[in-house]
């Protein structure tokens, strides 16, 4: 996949099948979507997503969803700034000068709800109307449902506030993931309580509440159960806030290793404990709640 990020002057691209969107998260409408351009590839014509780059209070990083998108098949992806010039651009200028000029879109798929342009007045219809004047495709989809409610990143982001790792999974249509290189932490768990792979993820993602998390971490094709802990480890005290992962049955090292932990489910807050000890047997304890979660789920 084609990753351009774009500060100043767009790609000049021909015969592409487009969307477009902030595309926080690629839940269950984000996917359609993503499906649809990839069925054009059948036509001939290049996967193209748009994404604007809102830079923070992200479900995913913007390497996390420029890796995503590659494995669902998009061939580029063009991630914007939302800078003065998009910001200010009326639709109908976006539509000629971005879409039809520089993406050269000869399709173009949004949901129902899509905004753009200057005071977000571009919307669906007047993509047809500029579509049937000027030879385009334009494909309308309507919203993913959950029950009564509307798919959405808001929606996602408040059940991950709640630690409702369930229903966020059911939303996404995949588990909730950190990803990044194991860095080194200061070594308390190999020598005293349980030896853990450490991410420190980027302060512009959405994190789910401090706790422990049944967990699986991915390293290329390996793929390991455990626990995590999210917070600042307030029994031996961090100033940051990291992603503490104890790996049952591993014993490699992995520092330096790109890895990915998908969230399960939500095991219990994270707390202080009078001792190191003390901390010690509840992560034991947490461990075995973990491995009867993975033991029930894979029956």
């Amino acid at each position: 996949m084609e990753y351009l990020k774009i500060e100043g002057e767009f790609p000049k691209l021909a015969n592409c099948a487009v969307t477009m969107g902030k595309f926080d998260g690629i839940h269950r409408g984000h996917r359609k979507l993503v499906e649809k351009i990839r069925e054009r590839k059948t036509l001939g014509e290049q996967a193209v997503l748009f994404a604007i780059d809102a830079s923070s209070n992200m479900i995913l990083t913007s390497q996390e969803r420029a890796s995503l998108l590659e494995k669902l098949g998009v061939d580029v992806l063009v991630e914007c700034q939302l800078n003065d010039r998009i910001r200010h651009m009326k639709a109908e200028n976006f539509i000629k000068e971005i879409l039809m000029g520089d993406l050269g879109a000869s399709y173009v798929v949004v949901g129902e709800d899509n905004r753009f342009g200057f005071e977000r007045k571009g919307t669906p219809r007047l993509l047809m109307e500029f579509g049937e004047k000027y030879g385009f495709d334009v494909e309308i989809l309507s919203k993913e449902m959950d029950g009564h409610r509307k798919i959405s990143s808001t929606y996602i982001r408040e059940e991950l506030k709640k630690g409702n790792m369930e229903k966020v999974t059911s939303l996404m249509g995949r588990d909730y993931f950190v990803e990044g290189q194991v860095v080194h932490g200061r070594g308390m768990g190999h020598k005293v309580l349980l030896p853990t792979t450490n991410l420190v993820p980027p302060r512009t993602k959405i994190l789910p509440p401090n706790g422990v998390y049944v967990t699986s971490s991915y390293f290329g094709d390996k793929i390991y159960h455990g626990i995590t802990n999210i917070g600042c480890k307030p029994t031996v005290g961090e100033s940051f806030i990291g992603v503490e992962t104890y790996l049952f049955d591993c014993k490699e090292d992995l520092y330096g290793e790109e890895c990915r932990v998908d969230f399960k489910t939500f095991l219990r807050p994270e707390r202080k404990f009078p001792s190191l000890e003390a901390l010690k047997s509840r992560l034991l304890a947490d461990a075995e709640d973990g491995r009867r979660f993975f033991e029930k789920t894979e029956k």
